[in-house]
């Protein structure tokens, strides 16, 4: 059974290696998400995403307004919520530390091209679910056991550091 400061862990690991994670702003467009590419600095928030000037979000974020992102890692062992709020941030030196091949394929003029953003996620909080697998619980439901106590071992509300 996870502790939540392990579920965490996990959380922050799975998304610095999937990197793919669902944002969207709080009470916009009846809280219609986009697949964005996060990036995460040692395993804390902020999650760092670069867009275009062109993107509706980008375009309503004149100031900081809350934010949700939904992730699910890609082997489906991990899902979580994070809340909290996001705001354009385009600081220079981070764009430096965190500039790739993969970014620059998205932005013709480069570091400097005039549509490039980068958003700062200051994910606050978070609700992580291991997944517990169906297959194993129809296996202990048929055994007799009670599947759902160990499910709700594999879920924590968590504060972000």
């Amino acid at each position: 059974m996870p502790t939540p400061e392990e579920l965490e862990q996990k959380l922050w690991a799975s998304i610095t290696a999937d990197m793919t994670l669902m944002l969207g702003l709080d009470g916009v467009n009846e809280g219609h998400m986009r697949p964005m590419t996060g990036i995460v600095e040692d395993a804390r928030p902020p999650i760092w995403v670069f867009t275009s000037r062109d993107t509706a979000m980008a375009a309503m974020l004149a100031t900081s307004k809350p934010a949700t992102a939904a992730f699910a890692s890609k082997g489906h062992d991990l899902f979580a919520t994070l809340h909290g709020p996001l705001v354009i941030d385009n600081d220079r030196a981070v764009i430096d530390r965190l500039w790739s091949p993969f970014v620059a394929a998205w932005f013709e003029g480069g570091k400097d091209d005039p549509k490039l953003v980068l958003l700062r996620f200051d994910a606050e909080r978070a609700h992580i679910w291991e997944n517990a697998s169906s297959f194993f619980a129809g296996i202990k439901l048929l055994l007799g056991a009670d599947p759902k106590k160990e499910y709700r071992d594999k879920v924590a509300e968590v504060r972000l550091r």
